[in-house]
C-alpha cells in the first residue's frame, strides 16, 4: 500500500486480474506432453510437473503454483498491474502498530463442494502450515503470527494450533503477530495463506492429487507428467472472471518441443521461449510475440554448509570473487539477447523498494582483476580444493547460461569450474529439499506481492531456513534479521523503504545467493489466441485468454 498501512481496507470494485521456472491437441512424441482428445476448446499452456500435492502451503515452485493460483481465492488479490483488491476478505483493520489485524469475512462464497468458506477456513489452513509435524514448505509465511515458535518444537501436538489466530464468529478472523508487520495485509495474496475446506485435513496427501478451492477454475484432472486440466468455476463470485472453457497445463521436458508446438498451433501459450528461439521469436510470423519488463530473480545459491563457503572470512571472500568473475552484461547480451536485465541488487524492478545502487553493490558487477585478488586472499586462509559446480535442471534451458558462466569463472579464477545437470526439476529440487545437494545450484523467485517482502523474507530470513521456507541455502544472519524485522515494523513508506535497502546492503556483503538478472516477460501464443496479457510476476492472466 502506498501510504503504509490503512486504517481500514474498503471494499473495492472488482475489476481486475490477481498475480501470484504447458493444451490445444496433440503433439510429437520426443519429450512433449500430449493433450486428451477433445480438449480442443480448452486453452493450453505449457508447464513442469509439480513437485507435490496441489496444496497451497506445500508448494514452493511454479509447476504446482501456476495452477493452484487458479484454483483458489484469497482473502485479496492484485491485479495486473499491481492494485490490491478485496476478495474473500471485506475489510482489513490493523490497530496501531501493525501488530493485530481484524478481518471482516464476505458471506455467500463456497468450495466446489459445496462448503461454506469461513474464518474457520483461514484459521485451519494457517495452522495446519504453521505445525511442524506437518511439514509444509511454506511454514515460515506465518512465523510472525502468535504461537508459531510453539508449533515448531518436534514435540508439538499434531493437532495444535497458532495461538494467535480467533474466530470470534463464522465471518470475522482475528490475527495476533509476535511483531509488528506492516506489509502484512500484502502478504495474504501469496497462495500459503488460502483458505481450506475441512475435507482437506482427512488425507491431506490425497486432498492434493485432486484439491477443493474456491478459486476462479476446478479441478477436473492430473495426468501426472502429461498434463493438469482445469475448468471454470460457475460459483465463483471473486475479481478474475473466467473467459473461456478451460485450462490445460500440459507438461513439457523440452522447450523446443514447446515452441514447435505453438508453431504448429498445438500449443495456445508458450509463457517463455526457449534459449534456441531468444534472438527470433520478436521477428517469427509464427507466433505472436510478447516482451516487456519482468520480475522474476534468478541467481544460484552456494550454501554455507559447502567447504571453503562457510560463514567464515574465506567464505566471503570467495562468494565475492565467483560474483566478480561474472560478467552479467556479456551474457544477457549474447545469450538472451536482453531479454534478461542484470541485477543490481535482490529484488526487481517491478517493486517499489528496488534498488539501482546499494552499499556493497560492487560485489554484484564484472571486476576480474579484483576477483583474482579476492580469491588469493582467500588462498591465504585455506587453499582451495576440489572443483566448482552448479547443479541445474537440464529441462528449463539453462544450460546456455551455466556454461557461460562457469566458464567465465574458470577462466577469470583459474579453477574447474563447470555446469551439474539434473534431468528434471523435480530432480534437482528433490535434492535441494532433502538437502543432500553438495554443490550450489540455480535458483529463481517469481515475485507473488508487490512488495521487497516478497523476496527478502521467504529466500534470508533465519526463520526460513532448514526447511521451513524458500531459504535453501539456510543462510543466517542476525543483522539481515533485525533490519528485517525493523522493515515490517515500519508504517511509514520511506522509512520502511530504507529499512529494506539497508538488508538488501547486508546480503551484498554476505552473498548467500549470487545475484544473476532479471527475466523480463519474453513469451509467445500461437496466432490465432487472443487476449493474452501479462502481470507483474511474469505470468499471463490465463482466465483472460480466448481462441
Amino acid at each position: 500500500m502506498k501510504n503504509g498501512v490503512s486504517r481500514r481496507l474498503i471494499a473495492l470494485a472488482a475489476a481486475g486480474t490477481m498475480l501470484l521456472s504447458v493444451a490445444a491437441c496433440g503433439s510429437s512424441s520426443d519429450g512433449n506432453a500430449s493433450s486428451d482428445s477433445g480438449s480442443a476448446s480448452l486453452i493450453s499452456v505449457n508447464n513442469s510437473e509439480p513437485q507435490n500435492g496441489l496444496i497451497p502451503t506445500d508448494t514452493n515452485e511454479m509447476g504446482g503454483g501456476k495452477v493452484i493460483r487458479y484454483l483458489f481465492e484469497g482473502l485479496v488479490s492484485f491485479d495486473a498491474k499491481g492494485k490490491q483488491h478485496l476478495e474473500v476478505a471485506e475489510s482489513i483493520t490493523p490497530n496501531d502498530d501493525a501488530t493485530k489485524y481484524t478481518i471482516k469475512l464476505k458471506k455467500g462464497w463456497k468450495f466446489t463442494n459445496g462448503e461454506a468458506v469461513t474464518a474457520k477456513s483461514f484459521a485451519d489452513a494457517w495452522s495446519f502450515a504453521a505445525n511442524v509435524k506437518n511439514a509444509q514448505k511454506t511454514a515460515s509465511r506465518f512465523s510472525t503470527i502468535k504461537g508459531y515458535d510453539e508449533l515448531q518444537d518436534s514435540n508439538v501436538d499434531p493437532k495444535a494450533t497458532l495461538s494467535g489466530l480467533s474466530t470470534p464468529d463464522d465471518y470475522t478472523l482475528v490475527v495476533e503477530l509476535n511483531k509488528p508487520d506492516s506489509v502484512f495485509p500484502t502478504k495474504l495474496a501469496h497462495q500459503s495463506y488460502f483458505p481450506l475446506p475441512s475435507v482437506a485435513f482427512q488425507d491431506i496427501k490425497k486432498f492434493g492429487q485432486a484439491p477443493i478451492g474456491n478459486g476462479p477454475y476446478k479441478f477436473k484432472s492430473w495426468a501426472h507428467n502429461k498434463n493438469i486440466i482445469i475448468v471454470p468455476n460457475k460459483d465463483y463470485k471473486g475479481s478474475r472472471k473466467v473467459a473461456n472453457n478451460g485450462i490445460e497445463y500440459r507438461v513439457y521436458t523440452d522447450e523446443d518441443s514447446a515452441y514447435s508446438d505453438v508453431l504448429s498451433s498445438n500449443l495456445d501459450v508458450l509463457d517463455e521461449v526457449p534459449q534456441s528461439a531468444v534472438k527470433t521469436f520478436r521477428k517469427d510470423s509464427g507466433v505472436i510475440a510478447y516482451s516487456q519488463a519482468g520480475s522474476t530473480f534468478e541467481a544460484f545459491v552456494i550454501p554455507e554448509r559447502l567447504e571453503h563457503f562457510g560463514d567464515d572470512e574465506e567464505g566471503h571472500l570467495r562468494r565475492q570473487a565467483i560474483s566478480m568473475a561474472i560478467n552479467r552484461d556479456q551474457i544477457v547480451k549474447k545469450v538472451y539477447d536482453d531479454t534478461k536485465t542484470a541485477t543490481t541488487d535482490f529484488t526487481s524492478p517491478l517493486v517499489p523498494e528496488y534498488a539501482k545502487n546499494l552499499k556493497n553493490g560492487d560485489n554484484l558487477k564484472y571486476n576480474a582483476d579484483k576477483a583474482k585478488e579476492l580469491w588469493e586472499k582467500a588462498n591465504a586462509i585455506k587453499p582451495w580444493s576440489g572443483n566448482f559446480r552448479i547443479a541445474y535442471n537440464a529441462d528449463g534451458g539453462h544450460k546456455e547460461w551455466v556454461d557461460a558462466v562457469c566458464n567465465q569463472i574458470k577462466n577469470t579464477l583459474g579453477i574447474d569450474a563447470a555446469g551439474d545437470p539434473y534431468a528434471t526439476f523435480s530432480d534437482v529440487r528433490k535434492r535441494v529439499t532433502d538437502r543432500s545437494i553438495t554443490t550450489a545450484f540455480r535458483s529463481g523467485w517469481m515475485l507473488d506481492y508487490p512488495s521487497a517482502e516478497d523476496y527478502l523474507n521467504p529466500l534470508y530470513a533465519s526463520s526460513s531456513a532448514d526447511g521451513h521456507g524458500s531459504n535453501d541455502g539456510d543462510y543466517k544472519s542476525e543483522e539481515f534479521d533485525n533490519l528485517l524485522n525493523a522493515a515490517l515494523a515500519q508504517t511509514d513508506v520511506q522509512k520502511r523503504t530504507d529499512d529494506f535497502t539497508e538488508a538488501q546492503e547486508v546480503l551484498a556483503k554476505d552473498l548467500p545467493v549470487i545475484p544473476l538478472w532479471y527475466d523480463n516477460v519474453a513469451a509467445v501464443s500461437a496466432t490465432n489466441v487472443k487476449n493474452v496479457s501479462f502481470d507483474y510476476t511474469n505470468l499471463p492472466t490465463y482466465n483472460t485468454i480466448t481462441k
